[in-house]
């Protein structure tokens, strides 16, 4: 190693030198002269303005140690060094999915049904195929049910689950995670009746000429479904872990590298642990604690920060509406063609500030899941009350989706720096919904390019699984506007390709206080990377999904290898 790149090397290190940085590297290793590894012959977007473009890069252990061209970085080369031509592939740092469900969605795939199917004939063929092999009586659950984009012009209910397993308890849920559509065996242990009013936050969806509930659950209505579940063994550890694996594969495979969980708990965290500790996983961890587990957390001395780069403690999440997909989300004004119908508070702002104020206070990121425009109003008031009675230097406030926004609430936004974390493949995948919204407020949804025109980092977000996880979707979505059927929504908040790049980077990991260590390719960060099988700023926008993840590196190690 160069004497330049071992000085930028420690400058990255910081003040107390090397070892916070790097923990894992020996001053032995970081000062014998050769790489573990060099890339070379690549079209490398470092995501750095000091070195916006590069060729190859070095790295000793789990860091970058060095980049610059071909001829300065294989000079650096030993005996035992590796050397990968790249091919004049594009390199850029690994992708930060924001905001997804990792873990959940891990045990999804592997214990409940896939329900993103084209009709609701065939998610009861489903259904009854599993109940032919399922005790009676027993719960039958399936994920990922999207009634937009079923042909029948309905949406699921009661009797077509009762018709598909009668014998069986029966959930399905909707993949935006907050409606479940149960059958009546359900109904009738849970006491749900037309007699049965809503509870608060959530609603019980009832036929408007029998007043029957109809099956449909949204909210907290489906709450007492936790404590239905009859079946008697529930999955083990090394289950856990290997639903941990799964996603890690999955995620790798579309070239994330990190991934905030967006509601984590203790037992998760220790899932995380122990999924790393047993090489099952590949994907760094951020995790969101849900606001239920965070008081006897603070009562240990943990906070935000705590852990390691694979699974480290984030900020405490607090949900105040409902959802974009499913039609919740609390709005100022109707949705199209419902004009009683705003959406649904969760936690109004007193229940927020309650349950935030210990947790701003020790020193916890605070994160408030807030869709629509009342709600992400809602979020800044408790921010600004946050601030204003007990000030922090850099709170780092987070917004989980800030879906509707207007020029106030983004003015508000920047006056306090918060972090809008907007869904990224929406406007693509679920464009079929955004007329229920109308052209004039999708204007002002998934606001990338006002936010970032306001000074504010937004990140790359897919809620997974509510929405796809690839960020090649997200990087077209946020491009070009578009969605699979070709319909624009909200052009004005076209973004370049360099631009959604940092979004997909740099700024997740500003979110998670770690845009020291990752979030782009330079000396003294982890090497954290993906190999495109295609220049996203060359081709077609139309194109950019249908580029191939060629290669995804963590931590000097390729996950993934096409």
């Amino acid at each position: 190693m160069t004497l330049q790149n071992r000085r930028q090397f420690l400058k990255k290190a910081g003040p107390l030198g090397l070892m916070p940085l790097v923990p894992a590297l020996s001053f032995r290793d970081f000062f014998r002269t050769s790489p573990d590894l060099i890339l070379y012959n690549a079209n490398i977007i470092t995501v750095n303005p000091d070195q916006p473009q590069a060729e190859a890069l070095a790295v000793i252990g789990d860091r970058i140690v060095a980049v610059g061209s071909n001829r300065e970085i294989r000079r650096l080369a030993g005996a035992r060094t590796r050397k990968v031509d790249i091919g004049g592939k594009v390199v850029t740092p690994g992708f930060i999915d924001a905001h997804a469900h990792p873990l959940t969605a891990g045990k999804g795939h592997l214990r409940s049904l896939d329900a993103d199917l084209r009709s609701i004939k065939a998610i009861q063929e489903l259904i009854r195929e599993k109940a032919a092999k399922t005790p009676p009586g027993h719960m039958i659950s399936a994920f990922k049910y999207d009634d937009t984009k079923t042909t029948d012009g309905r949406k699921l209910n009661r009797y077509d689950l009762d018709a598909a397993a009668p014998n069986h308890l029966v959930q399905v849920w909707h993949r935006g995670g907050h409606s479940v559509y149960v059958n009546s065996r359900a109904l009738e242990l849970m006491g749900y009746t037309r007699d049965t009013p809503d509870p608060e936050g959530g609603k019980i969806i009832k036929d408007p000429e029998t007043g029957l509930p109809t099956g449909e659950l949204l909210e907290t209505a489906y709450a007492p479904m936790d404590k239905l579940d009859p079946n008697p063994t529930p999955p083990g550890k090394e289950d856990d872990q290997e639903a941990v694996k799964l996603i890690s594969q999955l995620m790798n495979r579309a070239g994330i590298t990190s991934v905030t969980e967006a509601y984590g708990s203790p037992q998760s965290l220790i899932t995380y642990q122990d999924a790393q500790k047993a090489g099952k996983l590949s994907l760094r961890i951020y995790s969101l604690i849900g606001t239920s587990r965070v008081d006897k957390m603070i009562d240990a001395g943990m906070r935000t920060g705590f852990g390691d780069e694979w699974v480290r403690i984030g900020g405490m999440k607090i949900t105040c509406d409902g959802s974009i997909s499913e039609r919740t989300a609390r709005l100022s004004e109707p949705y199209i063609g419902r004009p009683d119908d705003y959406g649904i508070i969760r936690n109004d702002e007193e229940d927020l500030y309650e349950n935030s104020i210990r947790a701003h206070k020790a020193d916890w990121q605070i994160a408030i899941h807030a869709n629509g425009d009342v709600a992400v109003d809602k979020a800044l008031s408790v921010f600004e009350r946050l601030q204003a009675e007990y000030p922090r230097k850099d709170p780092r406030f987070r917004i989980e989706h800030c879906t509707v926004v207007n020029n106030d609430l983004i003015r508000r936004m920047k006056a306090l720096n918060v972090i809008p974390n907007p869904f990224s493949t929406y406007v693509y995948f679920h464009g079929e919904k955004m007329k229920e919204y109308g052209a004039k407020r999708v204007e002002n949804m998934f606001a990338v390019r006002s936010f970032l025109d306001a000074g504010l980092k937004p990140t790359q977000t897919s809620d997974y699984v509510p929405g796809p996880f690839e960020p090649m979707m997200a990087i077209q979505s946020s491009v070009t506007r578009t969605d699979i059927h070709g319909d624009v929504w909200g052009p004005s908040q076209k973004i370049t390709v360099e631009e959604a790049i940092k979004v997909g980077t740099i700024h997740g990991a500003y979110a998670s206080y770690e845009e020291d260590i990752k979030g782009s390719l330079e000396v003294g960060k982890l090497s954290d990377l993906v190999v495109l099988g295609a220049d996203p700023r060359k081709v077609d926008p139309f194109d950019i999904i249908n580029i191939p993840i060629e290669r995804t590196m963590v931590g000097g190690k390729w996950v993934y290898e096409s």
